[in-house]
C-alpha cells in the first residue's frame, strides 16, 4: 500500500469478536488490517464509534481517521411499491423484517420471544440475507422466515411493505439498515450497541439486544401502537433525509485533496 493512500475501515469486528467468523478470516484481518492503517496518510470510517474503535484498536491518530458516514439511495422510499415483492415471497400477513447475514454479531437468535408475540398479533417475522463463508457454522438460526437472499432490485418494496425493522445487531460500524428501513417510511426497533444509536440519531426506539423480553415489548408497541409508529416514521424520515452518497462522495474526495495537496 502506498504511503500516499486513503483507506476505508468500516469496522473491526474480526479483531473484537474474532469468534463471530472462520479462523482464517478473523487471522486475515488481524494481520493485514494494522498493516494497512500504518502505511495509510488518511484511514475513513462511516461513524464516530467506528473513529474510535480504529485508532484504539490499530494504534493510529484519532487525527488521521476521518468520518465519512455512508448514504442512503434514493430508491428507499415511502412510495416504493411493496405488491410485486410480496407475491414474489408469499407475504400475506403484516411483517416485521430483518436484515442482513446470518452471523452471530447479529444477534438473530433474541428474537425468539418476539416472533411468538408477533405471531399473536398475526404478524410475521421474516429475515432477508444469506450465509457467508466466512463466518462461523455455529450462529444461530434466526426465528423467522428465511428468504434467503433478496436481490438489490427487491429491497425497496421489501422495506417498504413492512410494519417495522428489527436490528438487535450486538456489533455495527454503522449500521446501514436502520437508515434505509427510516428512509422507506417504517420505524426501527434497534440495539443500543456500538454504532447503532449514532446512526438512528433519537429516531429509532433502542433497546438492551440481551434482552429477549425488552425486544418483543418494543417491536410489539410499535406494530401496535399507531401514534408510536407515526412519530417514528416521522422521525426516521428526517433523520435518513440528512445522509445521501453524493455527500459522502464530496466528504470522501475533500479527504483524498487533503492528502494530494500534502504530497504536492
Amino acid at each position: 500500500v502506498s504511503r500516499r493512500s486513503v483507506v476505508v475501515i468500516h469496522d473491526l469486528a474480526a479483531l473484537r469478536h474474532p469468534e463471530w467468523y472462520s479462523t482464517q478470516f478473523a487471522t486475515y484481518h488481524r494481520r493485514v488490517l494494522p498493516l494497512l492503517a500504518r502505511r495509510a496518510r488518511r484511514l475513513i470510517t462511516p461513524s464516530e464509534f467506528s473513529r474510535r474503535e480504529v485508532a484504539e484498536g490499530l494504534g493510529v491518530d484519532p487525527n488521521d481517521v476521518a468520518v465519512v458516514p455512508n448514504g442512503v439511495d434514493e430508491r428507499f422510499s415511502p412510495s416504493a411499491d411493496s405488491e410485486p415483492v410480496r407475491r414474489a415471497y408469499g407475504l400475506e400477513r403484516p411483517y416485521v423484517l430483518l436484515v442482513g447475514t446470518r452471523i452471530a454479531r447479529k444477534n438473530l437468535g433474541a428474537l425468539s420471544t418476539a416472533r411468538s408475540r408477533l405471531d399473536g398479533l398475526g404478524v410475521e417475522l421474516v429475515s432477508a440475507g444469506s450465509g457467508r463463508h466466512w463466518t462461523r457454522s455455529d450462529a444461530a438460526q434466526p426465528p423467522a422466515r428465511a428468504l434467503g437472499y433478496v436481490p438489490d432490485r427487491h429491497l425497496p418494496g421489501l422495506y417498504a411493505g413492512a410494519a417495522a425493522l428489527a436490528m438487535p445487531s450486538l456489533y455495527e460500524g454503522f449500521g446501514l439498515p436502520v437508515l434505509e428501513a427510516m428512509a422507506s417510511g417504517v420505524p426501527v426497533v434497534a440495539a443500543d450497541r456500538a454504532a447503532l444509536p449514532e446512526t438512528s440519531g433519537g429516531a429509532a426506539l433502542l433497546v438492551e439486544p440481551d434482552s429477549g423480553d425488552a425486544l418483543a415489548r418494543e417491536l410489539e408497541r410499535v406494530v401496535t401502537d399507531q401514534a408510536l409508529s407515526a412519530k417514528l416514521v416521522k422521525a426516521g424520515l428526517e433523520r435518513a433525509s440528512q445522509f445521501s452518497w453524493d455527500r459522502a462522495a464530496v466528504a470522501t474526495d475533500a479527504v483524498i485533496a487533503e492528502v494530494v495537496d500534502e504530497w504536492a
